[in-house]
């Protein structure tokens, strides 16, 4: 893994990808991130290695319960500062984009004070 970013974008892929179907295949996150399955393959294989994702006899992906940690704290934050820069104003890809360049290195102590500064200004329901 080339750093610690590109480990949670894959983490988070993962994540994302069970949303629409519990066997997940490396060709799907080759397709969802349009890079080469020999990349991918190369990546699962330093995530196995590191204990965040396994493959079963079947080939099908899985998080481990410290990758599904990961994941889903990298997810949640992509997905509240997206709501958050288009409660601002931002359009909706560029919210999206840029939440993805943020998600990675916001300190906690940022993110946990947008957290609840949305929460309790903006909207009850995250």
């Amino acid at each position: 893994m080339k750093s610690n970013e590109s480990k949670q974008d894959y983490l988070e892929r993962i994540l994302m990808l069970e949303q629409y179907s519990d066997k997940i295949k490396a060709i799907q996150l080759a397709k969802s991130f349009n890079f080469s399955r020999a990349s991918i393959s190369i990546a699962l294989k330093k995530l196995i290695d590191e204990g965040y994702v396994l493959i079963d006899s079947s080939q099908n992906i899985s998080l481990t319960d410290e990758g599904r940690k990961i994941a889903e704290k990298v997810y949640e934050r992509h997905q509240l500062l997206t709501k958050v820069f288009i409660h601002i104003g931002v359009d909706r890809k560029v919210a999206a984009a840029d939440a993805c360049k943020l998600e990675h290195d916001l300190s906690d102590e940022t993110y946990d004070a947008i957290k609840k500064y949305y929460k309790d200004k903006v909207n009850n329901d995250i």
